[in-house]
């Protein structure tokens, strides 16, 4: 009888396993080497911004951000640094706000345009409005890193994660994840560290 309980028991740990395996690969969004689809998203200018209206561009850094979350603000001036030295070689930072506006109103609309505007942003900074594509390319953290490479036959995902490995402080960064990863990817050479487990806040659902 105790043994039939064990055999039991382990079936079910199984069962639960196989569920949050399924559950897990649901919610994972895009992996290295997927083909990233594009998104029509409004910026704070009130116009629509789409990965298609950049035509001569090599790529793109698309980052999940906000105004709220500590992490985030702690990554901003580097954000502005990364747009300023890529978007002359052809891969502009997109940056996206994925929180959900009544679950946190300080990333509503009005006040993504009054951080922009007080800090400088030199690129787009987009909302998803009803959270669909955070969701597309399973991004679960502001700030949340995804490089694609501009190709022929659409945007390949080429790094996701973290943007360096010190989010306290740009001073005591020793790896530099998404600079890496970029210069790798313009320079034909394969990227060395191409996923990290990105540090922030969750996103407000």
């Amino acid at each position: 009888m105790k043994t039939i309980k064990i055999v039991g028991l382990f079936v079910l740990l199984l069962s639960l396993g196989a569920f949050t395996d399924k559950s897990a690969t649901l919610e994972k969004g895009y992996a290295i080497g997927d083909m990233a689809t594009d998104f029509s998203l409004k910026n704070i200018d009130g116009n629509t911004v789409s990965l298609s209206d950049y035509k001569d561009a090599k790529g793109f850094l698309v980052i999940f951000t906000c105004n709220t979350c500590p992490y985030a603000v702690a990554y901003e001036d580097r954000i502005i640094e990364l747009d300023a030295k890529y978007k002359a070689k052809g891969v502009p930072v997109i940056a996206i706000n994925p929180n959900n506006p009544e679950t946190k109103p300080g990333d509503n609309f009005e006040a993504m345009k009054k951080r922009a505007s007080e800090k400088g942003f030199t690129f787009p900074y987009l909302l998803d409005e009803g959270q669909k594509i955070y969701p597309q390319y399973g991004a679960t953290r502001t700030p949340h890193v995804y490089l694609l490479e501009k190709t022929s036959k659409g945007n390949i995902v080429k790094y996701i994660g973290a943007i360096d490995d010190n989010y306290q402080d740009a001073s005591k960064v020793e790896e530099k994840f998404v600079e890496n990863a970029i210069d790798a990817m313009l320079s034909g050479k394969k990227i060395a560290v191409e996923t990290t487990k990105a540090i922030g806040c969750t996103i407000k659902v």
